[in-house]
């Protein structure tokens, strides 16, 4: 049966959106916590954080990270908020899961494999800018465990099948609380290009009763939340994946960005579930 509450997530930052593109990106702690409150009342549920500096590059500093999730819960305490221990400049292995450790959020990104992870000038094919983004066994393993051990639910992601292969391989381990929570990550520049077909495989290569978000890069945002929203899943819409609406002109904010999804949920008779029904979907406990 289709639950009728869609949680609504916005991305807030990413580790490679920046002013230049648009400069509603959020970098300062004050720029956070506002483009945050306009979401929530927009109707995001959760917002999504690579934190900055003041300068726009990406840190995984402990203290800057911990300003940064206070000055969102101290502008919106009702908000959930999923810190990234993803990718930033400078990063290790250690950093990335420090900082989720030191600060203890309600949920965070736990990613699933190592691939590349880079941007491609989508008209001309051309190489911008080319990485790695090292995600092993071991990380998974040991970034998964951590988490539930300290009351952090894991939102894991996934680029493609493999993605969800992983994590169940590692789940016979028996660390993930139930519900498991998946986010589909479509068209980034080394993982997968969203196609609804392969959307409806992933979702049935899900183990029972584990919950489903997606995002998309760019115009794949979009179609891949209205399919999620469809088939009874999240989502996820923010600047971190992309920086327009959808006739092209650049968003004035995540808010609008969320403002979209909102619509769309509408037309397809759901609702924005609140934080508090968020985290009931979620198994998270109230903060």
């Amino acid at each position: 049966m289709l639950h009728r509450k869609v949680i609504i997530t916005a991305a807030l930052a990413g580790a490679g959106t920046f002013k230049n593109q648009n400069p509603n990106v959020p970098y300062t702690l004050d720029e956070f916590a506002e483009e945050a409150h306009e979401c929530w009342k927009s109707g995001a549920a959760i917002v999504h954080v690579h934190p900055r500096q003041d300068d726009g590059v990406p840190t995984h500093d402990i203290d800057r990270v911990k300003a940064t999730y206070d000055a969102i819960r101290d502008r919106t305490p009702e908000l959930i908020v999923n810190l990234s221990s993803g990718w930033a400049f400078g990063t290790t292995t250690e950093k990335r899961i420090a900082q989720i450790l030191a600060v203890k959020p309600e949920l965070a990104s736990l990613n699933t494999n190592t691939m590349n992870f880079s941007i491609v000038d989508r008209k001309t094919g051309r190489l911008v800018f080319d990485n790695v983004f090292e995600n092993t066994f071991t990380m998974l393993q040991d970034f998964g465990s951590a988490m539930e051990e300290n009351g952090i639910k894991p939102e894991i992601e996934v680029y493609d099948m493999s993605g969800i292969d992983n994590a169940l391989l590692i789940a016979k381990q028996g660390f993930f609380s139930d519900p498991m929570i998946f986010n589909f990550v479509w068209g980034v520049a080394g993982g997968a290009a969203f196609r609804a077909d392969a959307f409806v495989a992933m979702m049935h290569a899900l183990p029972e009763g584990a919950l489903f978000t997606t995002c998309g890069v760019g115009i794949e945002q979009f179609p891949s939340v209205t399919q999620s929203c469809l088939l009874g899943g999240h989502m996820r819409v923010g600047l971190e994946d992309n920086i327009r609406m959808p006739g092209g002109e650049l968003a004035k904010g995540n808010y609008e960005l969320v403002e979209v999804a909102v619509k769309i949920a509408e037309c397809l008779g759901r609702e924005p579930a609140t934080p508090g029904e968020a985290r009931e979907i979620l198994g998270i406990k109230s903060s």
